[in-house]
């Protein structure tokens, strides 16, 4: 738009002025002139408040006529402001009922929800002032991405790589100039590549206060790490840049995702729409509570807090100007970040009504599902929330919304570890869950498949623990989830026995070989390919340290696992029929059969603990290609019988773990084997691939 397109019609405080662009969200430079516009159904009064830059008293405090006002929106055009050095917020007037859920002051400074950029949170670890120091600034920012690369790996071809922007860098032993950034993330895509992962979800980058609630347990400071507590939703975590980005905020992010995304591996964000970090009636009232108390929040009767969250508040996903707000968020993210997919928290809450009841069609869901600005972006549900609604199976979907496959976990540790009665089940996650996502309502890319993610223990803790250990939280260990269905394979916690070490490092890599070739999304948590540890803590959220952060010595100490789950991954992506249904093979076998310790016989016990999947079909070259994936979860060794194949044709065991991984070893010389009949040792795995004598 041409500047001259603009002239001021009033003066207000000894500021030019004149109505704004009612539909352009937020503070919007336009040439000398800055755009505000805000919303609000219940305010009768609002009035921007400026600050020059890094001052916490404002210089000007401009009431916006009544006659700027359309409907629940006011915007202003404030002339003659220079955008480098200008933060602002708003204060608007009203009633003051909180029975009503009313809580206007028109002495309270409320930050812009649609703020691009936010100060006073942007040293990691220093709190600045109270909530009333959060200002939005507004940005002018430009970003370059070029011959921008459309991401086109379908949801059921990737592997998924969940890390903390911190704490994936920030111990020393990443080696990294700037560790704990966007920056040190991206000094280690090169390692990335050599993984193989082809998408990268980083946990909350919108920006939060890791202060909030900070306390101190036996001499550590304890944060709020996370960031599953949002500040401001338009607006990167600016503590995470490495370098300060004055009216660039963003920029690193940007560049990150930018060269993720030239090297191949797509870019989620994990966001935290169910609530936020104003907390219930006793938490602070800087954003939302005084724009809109009673329309942002599901509000009890009598003015309080519905807690379907876990949290302190529940966003109210399913009012309309909500909706607008977060439908009008995620395009944000994927306009102005290339933002390629979003995991959703507790996301079973965006589809309660405003009173908290479940809906059948959650107009919030149906619409981000529809959306032509989201239509090519992964949609993520972590289908559960706080308040005990469980969709895993059952989340809306419209074939556009996938989820976290909570059963495979389940379903998948349990199996593993031995326990009875969850082969069959076992089998049903492996072959893509269609007992719970039927192809023809759900599509093919509904499950991601997951056995570790952050909310948890990691892989290494998995099989070193029984219990959780979580006494450094401060709460008594009565934080975190009890039922684990984890294992100590002996002894709890460290050990120097090499008959456990052995196989804890045999169970996780059972586990990376039955994740790799499942159907489905796979996804892992960062550092769990090279034995990354919590010590026990399955409920880290608040461990800004060692027990948090990556250790990368770990990679050289447990390097063989690091070996294996990356020709793993390799192996995956140069398998059609692991990913997906293929032409058929001329050998006549289904795309995807269940045996047990015989050829074509799916009779399970409740005390069967062995499975072989076979994968058949045509792989790129349309030439046969098959694969048998044998588990045996049992404490003895146990016999499995492969399938019979065409004369001049053999099994050829390309993965076994119950030996040490050695890229291109002959692991056919290393297994007891009778014609079609392998021994596999106890609580082992191996994978097998049809080739000709």
């Amino acid at each position: 738009m041409h500047r001259m397109q603009y002239l001021p019609t009033a003066i207000i405080k000894g500021f030019h002025v004149r109505p704004g662009v009612y539909l352009l969200n937020g503070a919007t430079p336009l040439g000398d002139t800055i755009n505000f516009t805000i919303r609000s159904a219940n305010a009768t009064a609002c009035s921007v408040v400026l600050f020059h830059r890094k001052e916490k008293e404002p210089f000007a405090v401009i009431p916006i006529p009544d006659n700027y006002r359309i409907g629940d929106t006011w915007s202003i055009m404030i002339f003659g402001l220079n955008v480098y050095e200008i933060e602002y917020c708003y204060r608007l007037d009203g009633e003051y009922n909180p029975e009503k859920g009313l809580i206007f002051d028109k002495h309270r400074n409320v930050l812009d929800p649609y703020a691009r950029a936010v100060t006073g949170q942007s040293v990691w670890g220093e709190k600045v002032g109270d909530y009333g120091c959060y200002h939005g600034r507004v940005y002018s920012g430009q970003f370059d991405w070029g011959d921008y690369p459309e991401q086109k790996t379908p949801l059921s071809d990737l592997i998924i790589y969940e890390l903390h922007v911190r704490g994936f860098t920030k111990d020393k032993s990443s080696g990294v100039k700037h560790p704990g950034t966007f920056d040190g993330i991206m000094e280690k895509i090169p390692y990335l590549k050599k993984l193989g992962v082809n998408a990268v979800e980083l946990m909350p980058v919108f920006e939060f206060d890791e202060m909030d609630g900070v306390r101190e347990y036996e001499g550590e400071k304890l944060l709020n790490y996370w960031g599953y507590n949002t500040t401001c939703f338009f607006a990167p975590n600016t503590s995470y840049s490495s370098r300060a980005e004055f009216n660039h905020e963003g920029e690193e992010l940007k560049l990150l995702i930018k060269k993720l995304n030239e090297n191949g591996m797509q870019v989620f964000l994990d966001v935290v729409f169910n609530h936020t970090s104003e907390g219930d009636e006793h938490g602070p009232a800087f954003s939302f509570k005084g724009l809109d108390n009673s329309v942002y929040y599901m509000l009890t009767p009598d003015g309080k807090y519905y807690n379907f969250s876990g949290c302190g508040n529940t966003f109210n996903c399913n009012h309309p100007v909500v909706q607008q707000f977060i439908l009008d968020c995620l395009r944000h993210w994927v306009i102005e970040y290339r933002v390629d997919g979003f995991r959703f928290d507790l996301a079973s809450i965006l589809g309660r009504s405003e009173d908290g009841s479940p809906m059948a069609n959650p107009p919030l869901l149906k619409n981000l599902a529809f959306d032509p600005i989201l239509s090519k972006v992964k949609l993520i549900a972590e289908a559960w929330d706080a308040g005990g609604l469980y969709q895993v199976g059952s989340f809306p979907s419209w074939k556009r919304w996938a989820e976290w496959n909570g059963k495979y976990r389940d379903d998948l540790r349990a199996f593993l570890k031995g326990d009875n009665g969850r082969a069959w089940s076992a089998a049903q996650r492996i072959m893509g869950s269609r007992d719970i996502y039927p192809p023809e309502l759900r599509g093919s890319d509904a499950s991601v498949n997951f056995i570790t993610c952050h909310d948890g223990f990691t892989l290494y803790d998995l099989y070193s623990y029984n219990r959780k250990h979580n006494e450094k939280n401060g709460w008594n260990n009565t934080d975190g989830d009890n039922a684990c269905d984890s294992w100590n394979c002996g002894e709890e916690g460290d050990t120097k026995n090499p008959e456990i070490l052995g196989l804890r490092i045999r169970m996780i890599k059972n586990a990376f070989a039955v994740l790799l070739c499942s159907r489905g999304a796979a996804m892992f948590p960062a550092g769990d390919e090279f034995c990354n540890t919590q010590f026990g803590n399955n409920n880290a959220y608040c461990q800004d340290n060692i027990t948090s952060w990556l250790d990368w010595s770990r990679k050289k100490q447990f390097h063989e696992v690091f070996d294996f789950a990356r020709d793993m991954i390799a192996f995956r992506k140069a398998h059609r029929i692991l990913r997906e249904d293929t032409e058929p093979c001329s050998h006549g076998f289904p795309c995807m059969s269940i045996h047990n310790s015989l050829p074509w016989n799916q009779e399970f016990r409740t005390d069967t603990h062995v499975i072989g999947i076979l994968f058949a079909g045509k792989d790129n070259d349309g030439k046969d290609d098959m694969i048998f994936l044998g588990i045996n979860a049992h404490w003895e060794t146990q016999t499995m019988q492969l399938p019979s194949l065409f004369e001049g044709m053999d099994w050829n065991v390309k993965f076994y773990t119950n030996v040490p991984h050695v890229r291109h070893q002959d692991y056919n010389a290393l297994m007891h084997r009778e014609g079609n009949t392998f021994w596999l040792a106890p609580r082992s795995v191996f994978v097998a691939v049809s080739r000709r004598k």
